[in-house]
């Protein structure tokens, strides 16, 4: 039986991003934890566990650890992956400092297409396979231009006519 796609909610899938990270950080996820972690009472969490349980992507058992199903981890993964790529292109490629970064990529992480975040990934590895390893020009040129709003042309872009 072929498995059909669930459509959750940005919070939905942000607590099974918090279970995700939490049995990657201490090796299992406990309520209050994931409460902590995503600043909200412990009473909203075990509602969200509920759903998701029936969702089939987590399981729990009254008062143990929360843990996700093979498919759970799946859609967690997939989220924090979005989440990764999204925060490299903030820090890298728009300069914007990490406590910025971490809070625009949960947001857009909810939003972008499959489609949108495999182009990015891919834009990433073409950008690591050309430049090994050392920061391109027009991102020095783009540095440049936030500190001091002067806008210096490349000089490694091609010039017109050849």
């Amino acid at each position: 039986m072929k498995e059909t796609s669930i459509k959750l909610s940005s919070t939905m899938e942000d607590y099974l991003e918090a279970i995700y990270f939490l049995k990657k950080e201490n090796g299992v996820a406990r309520v209050k934890e994931i409460a902590a972690v995503l600043q909200v009472k412990s009473p909203t969490v075990n509602s969200a566990i509920k759903f998701l349980s029936e969702k089939n992507l987590v399981s729990h058992e009254r008062y143990g650890y929360v843990g996700l199903t093979p498919k759970g981890e799946r859609v967690a993964d997939q989220v924090q992956k979005k989440h990764d790529i999204l925060f490299r292109f903030l820090t890298e490629f728009l300069m914007l400092d990490d406590g910025v970064a971490q809070k625009e990529a949960c947001c857009i992480e909810h939003a972008i297409s499959q489609k949108t975040y495999v182009r990015l990934t891919k834009f990433f590895e073409f950008l690591k396979q050309g430049f090994d390893g050392q920061k391109p020009m027009f991102l020095e040129n783009f540095e440049n231009y936030l500190k001091t709003g002067s806008n210096k042309k490349c000089q490694c872009s091609r010039k017109r006519g050849r």
